[in-house]
């Protein structure tokens, strides 16, 4: 197999190219989302948040058929419903916000699979559970080149509102900042971008394109602006070579480009020159 066929001819069908451009995209905006997701020790709510558009997605089509703004309508209204519910449940409970995420996660994504069954598990729902390149339409596109759009204009528009409550929250707030609204705003970008990431990435591994490049560039940045740009480029770069393995093993779009990612990530936590485990191992112990 030449380099031609093996790098540029997948590209010559209209799907490919379609599954790449929304696939580093995402990738960019999710990239970003992914370092303050991170910093925030916000991960495994993304997580939570991922798994909860399932019921929305398994009731949409119940109601509605195969209607694509009818699923991601349905898929945003779960998600918004769970952020909004967490952070209700740890103000007006004992219950800290990542326990009342983990809790309706988990309830939400028992929910959504009795609900796929009850609708007889259909392929189409399933390519919303682990991504299908096959599936991304133009609009899918289109929907993707909006949503990256509008995460980087509000990131660049908030970036200093987003830092201080990042790295100070309690500087942010006796200066009269809004740290909820922030908050909010955070998830509810995140809602959007998992979503359209549905068709490429899949319900199941799609913050896996916003929490690896992140985690990635921190065990290489020091600085936060250095550390989104990496991501970014971490993130698109995985899924070129993602997209390039899927097409040619035949695999699901969204786990090839998870795992090339996961392969950079591990190859950075033994390898980074300054936080890694082999510069770790070979720092000379203090007394």
């Amino acid at each position: 197999m030449s380099l031609y066929d093996l790098l540029v001819e997948p590209f010559r069908y209209e799907f490919m190219q379609r599954g790449l451009l929304s696939a580093v995209t995402l990738g960019v905006s999710g990239g970003v989302l992914g370092c303050f997701l991170v910093l925030r020790r916000l991960a495994l709510m993304g997580d939570a948040l991922a798994h909860s558009l399932l019921p929305g997605i398994g009731l949409a089509y119940l109601a509605f058929g195969t209607s694509l703004p009818a699923l991601f309508f349905g898929a945003l209204v779960a998600g918004l419903l769970t952020a909004l519910g967490s952070a209700t449940l740890s103000r007006l409970t004992r219950v800290k916000e990542d326990a009342a995420f983990g809790a309706l996660f988990v309830a939400l994504f028992g929910a959504g699979v009795v609900i796929v069954n009850l609708s007889g598990t259909p392929l189409n729902l399933m390519h919303f559970l682990f991504g299908n390149i096959l599936g991304v339409s133009p609009s899918d596109l289109h929907l993707a080149s909006a949503t990256s759009a509008t995460t980087l204009a509000v990131v660049i528009l908030f970036y200093r509102h987003l830092l201080l409550e990042t790295f100070d929250p309690a500087f942010y707030r006796a200066t009269g900042g809004t740290g909820g609204v922030i908050h909010m705003g955070l998830l509810t970008l995140t809602v959007l971008n998992l979503i359209a990431a549905l068709q490429t990435m899949g319900i199941v591994l799609a913050l896996g394109l916003f929490l690896l490049p992140a985690v990635t560039a921190f065990l290489w940045c020091e600085r936060l602006p250095g550390m989104l740009i990496c991501s970014a480029c971490l993130a698109a770069a995985g899924s070129l070579v993602g997209i390039l393995l899927s097409y040619h093993a035949g695999w699901p779009s969204g786990a090839c480009i998870v795992i090339c990612l996961g392969v950079a990530f591990m190859g950075s936590a033994i390898g980074s020159p300054k936080y890694g485990l082999v510069s770790r191992l070979r720092r000379p112990r203090t007394e």
